[in-house]
């Protein structure tokens, strides 16, 4: 296994990934690595386009990188590349091949999958709040963590019940 180990937190919009990601690094005293596309989409102050993707794709990888060398044991990314292919796909019927070629070539050591049985709660830079569409997309991220052939693990309950079900998790990659 590589070091740090990588774990993902891969889920649709509303769904607690950036609160477990925050959790989860508090608790292991190690860096997270936020979403990068909130940055992103708070500078450009427009709707994004297909090229977008592209950069937010690659400022994803970068601040990926630079936190690992940070990490000691563990690095909680809050979303990868599977996110912009996923949007990618919906938005506008292609992924960019470097996106593609990433995540094939990118590891993980665990994918914490978080459920959609959190409220929504509102954002300028979401866009679904309708319960249909979070599990639609739900769905697509569940095919990809299992076509990923990495371990995964469906995360459910409130933000308590969540931060147990990965440490559990945790413990067991580790031992």
């Amino acid at each position: 296994m590589q070091k740090p180990k990588r774990i993902l937190i891969l889920g649709p919009e509303s769904t607690g990934k950036s609160t477990l990601a925050e959790d989860l690094a508090n608790h292991f005293s190690e860096p997270w690595v936020p979403e990068y596309a909130r940055e992103y989409l708070e500078k450009i102050n427009r709707p994004y386009n297909y090229e977008d993707l592209l950069e937010i794709g690659k400022g994803q990888v970068a601040l990926e990188n630079r936190l690992a060398e940070k990490a000691q044991n563990f690095l909680f990314c809050d979303t990868d590349l599977r996110v912009i292919h996923i949007w990618s796909e919906h938005r506008f019927g292609k992924t960019d091949a470097w996106v593609l070629d990433e995540i094939a070539r990118r590891k993980y050591d665990l994918i914490l999958l978080t459920d959609t049985d959190l409220p929504w709660t509102p954002d300028p830079l979401r866009e679904y709040p309708e319960l249909e569409m979070r599990q639609y997309f739900f769905q697509k991220y569940l095919q990809l963590a299992q076509e990923s052939g990495f371990p995964f693990l469906i995360v459910s309950g409130d933000q308590q019940i969540r931060l147990q079900t990965a440490l559990d998790a945790l413990n067991q990659l580790v031992d």
